[in-house]
């Protein structure tokens, strides 16, 4: 068993390049192995290329697709639909996170994000696996 065997998977999907890189950064430090989609069509090439990851981060304001389109299509495909998501986005009004859970997001952080309560989140979510 090779060691990227042993790390859990992120699927991060977020246009912002800074935010991506702090993520990734926070992540791949706590021991995760995170691939990134800069954009929603990246994301839904993603999921018909790689095998489901442990878990999905995505932003809703993408270029191409937006975060909720990549979510819909994500829970409509059998290996993916118990891959946990967490919704990560500036966009915090009701109507938005009501519509994210609704289409089967696990979670929803908005941002400015605290990286240690998002770490938090993501753990409970692995814990369950």
């Amino acid at each position: 068993m090779t060691s990227s065997e042993t790390k859990p998977r992120i699927l991060m999907v977020e246009d912002e390049e800074d935010i991506a890189f702090l993520i990734r950064f926070l992540l791949e430090r706590q021991g995760f192995e995170v691939e990134h989609a800069p954009d929603g069509r990246r994301a839904l090439e993603l999921l018909s290329e790689t095998s489901p990851v442990n878990l999905a981060l995505l932003d809703i304001m993408l270029p191409y697709h937006d975060g909720l389109e990549v979510l819909e299509r994500l829970r409509s495909l059998p290996a993916w639909q118990d891959v946990p998501v967490i919704m990560l986005t500036a966009k915090a009004r009701e109507a938005d996170v009501v519509r994210a859970l609704e289409l089967g997001a696990d979670d929803y952080v908005t941002k400015p994000f605290q990286p240690e309560e998002l770490l938090a989140r993501l753990r409970r979510f692995m814990r369950r696996r």
